[in-house]
């Protein structure tokens, strides 16, 4: 069902149009002319059907108010004064289609349902796209990660090979696409071989694909990696696990810009752009033998060094929240934000997995925490270099005098009015920073029966 706007002044012909589409289900609205339908129409309407010739505001009219307002809904126009000159005009201010009156309803339903399907393909291929660009966004300001998008924006629009380097996690293969969009290849396809995780006999057919009988087990013509990535962006994800066999064919099919296809005796031409992507030192790699010298010089035109997330801390609160809001629209949560001792945990953290360890983290806690505040609890960070205990505990422990003889319990009872004070009597966050519950705080402070400093508790 979609909301549908008729904008005629022949009543017969408004009704009669109105009635064909409420029967396939439709919700419509009429208007007797244009500047009545200037004031119903709204963006929810999914069409416009309008007459041409109306008093006042013509059809062609109608439609360009509504251009003016942004709005991309489709719209028909329907005359009974048909002409070639109409019909191009219309089209030129993007209507969807023309029809000529009198018309069949069944010639109406068809167009509309035609007009519907395309407009709503279009808007979903939006869609899509947005997800898409959200899911492969790269996020961050610091200076290394700067340099790293200025780079790319200089060598997306060349046909030159790259070379990503970098550690696990750091988002070479964001990278790499943010290569491929910004390149006239943009709207080809964007094909990924990941190649540790290829066995060695696959590697030949799954990048240069094979005809039907082949080999044993060939029962069908296969495309190749190359083939599919025509016109577009290879990402060789991984290049420093092909084996070295395989580097000589690879290096060939760089050389002569065709593949050759197992069973076929004709070499295919493609016209590919290659990026290569590596955790490891791809030189170091040539001097112990592993990877050819020849295929790396190849590769190696422009290299880029992604930076490993721990060199650019800067921007770990900018990449948690934009992973907290992404979690949340995907699973419908309503967390507001991370607690200042979840941020500083955050911020104080290693990073050995990188921009996915980050990502992972914030996941789970958006999962675990679901609305409210993320609290370090949450995060699952055993190896954080964070004092649990805050400044102020982490003072009164280093203050104790070795020689004075005190139970563990005074100093249990230190640590605690110590973190109390260093967040304002806060008792939510102390008990966060001392790593027990808010249960046990509060337990362990009716048992003191001591002064509080800022009874403002922010728990009930």
């Amino acid at each position: 069902m979609a909301r549908i706007l008729i904008v005629d002044d022949e009543a017969l012909m408004r009704d009669m149009a109105g009635e064909s589409l409420r029967r396939r289900g439709h919700e419509v609205t009429l208007a007797r002319n244009a500047t009545e339908g200037l004031e119903k129409f709204d963006p929810t309407f999914e069409l416009v059907l309008s007459d041409y010739k109306m008093p006042g505001l013509t059809g062609l009219e109608f439609l360009k108010r509504l251009r003016e307002k942004k709005s991309e809904v489709p719209f028909i126009i329907m005359t009974a004064h048909g002409t070639v000159q109409v019909a191009v005009e219309a089209m030129r201010h993007s209507a969807w289609d023309f029809l000529e009156k009198p018309f069949d309803p069944e010639v109406l339903e068809f167009t509309v349902e035609r007009a519907l399907e395309v407009h709503g393909l279009k808007r979903e291929n939006q869609r899509l796209r947005k997800a898409l660009d959200e899911k492969f966004h790269i996020v961050g300001s610091a200076q290394n990660l700067t340099a790293v998008q200025h780079l790319i924006s200089q060598v997306g629009p060349t046909r030159t090979t790259v070379l990503v380097q970098g550690e696990s996690g750091t988002g070479k293969e964001l990278v790499a696409r943010a290569i491929h969009d910004s390149s006239p290849r943009r709207d080809k396809a964007f094909v990924k071989v990941n190649c540790a995780a290829l066995p060695e006999s696959l590697f030949e057919s799954e990048l240069f694909g094979h005809e039907k009988g082949a080999f044993t087990g060939a029962l069908r013509s296969q495309r190749g990696k190359f083939e599919l990535a025509d016109n577009g962006t290879l990402l060789l994800d991984e290049i420093s696990e092909m084996p070295l066999a395989m580097q000589s064919k690879l290096l060939r099919v760089l050389q002569e810009r065709e593949i050759p296809k197992i069973g076929s005796e004709v070499e295919i031409p493609v016209d590919v752009r290659i990026v290569c992507s590596t955790n490891r030192d791809l030189a170091k790699e040539v001097e112990e033998g592993r990877f050819r010298a020849d295929l790396y010089y190849r590769l190696n035109v422009i290299r880029i060094e992604v930076p490993a997330l721990r060199t650019r801390k800067e921007d770990i609160p900018q990449l948690a929240a934009w992973f907290l809001d992404r979690y949340n629209r995907e699973n419908g949560y309503s967390v507001t934000g991370f607690s200042e001792g979840a941020m500083s945990n955050l911020r104080s953290h290693d990073w050995p997995g990188n921009v996915r360890e980050l990502e992972n983290a914030v996941q789970r806690a958006v999962v675990l925490t679901q609305k409210g505040e993320v609290v370090s609890s949450v995060l699952g960070l055993a190896n954080s270099k964070q004092n649990p205990l805050g400044s102020s505990a982490q003072t009164a422990a280093s203050e104790l005098d070795p020689r004075e003889m005190v139970t563990i319990s005074e100093m249990e009872r230190r640590m605690i009015f110590a973190a109390l004070e260093g967040l304002s009597g806060n008792r939510t966050r102390a008990a966060e920073r001392l790593g027990i519950s808010i249960r046990t705080l509060r337990n362990k402070l009716r048992e003191y029966r001591g002064e509080l400093v800022g009874e403002d508790d922010d728990e009930p």
